[in-house]
């Protein structure tokens, strides 16, 4: 991805989640795609899909369930 649409990116997951932690970062291995993080911490991947002139962006984000807190 370029550097203008990853700052669009960025901007708009910043505004939706009310925090600018929120960073984007390019993958090496990987142009159609960028990592996300909140501060220092990884949280997920945004993979970008161009299908018939359209534009869209998937965020894929993985929760392990050692991470959950346990509901009392």
């Amino acid at each position: 991805m370029e550097q203008l649409e990853i700052a669009r990116l960025q901007t708009y997951l910043r505004q939706k989640f009310g925090t600018d932690r929120i960073r984007i970062k390019p993958r090496k291995e990987d142009t159609e795609s960028v990592e996300v993080l909140l501060g220092e911490e990884f949280i997920g991947v945004i993979y970008k899909d161009v299908d018939e002139g359209e534009t869209s962006y998937d965020f894929n984000m993985a929760i392990l369930d050692v991470d959950l807190a346990s509901v009392a």
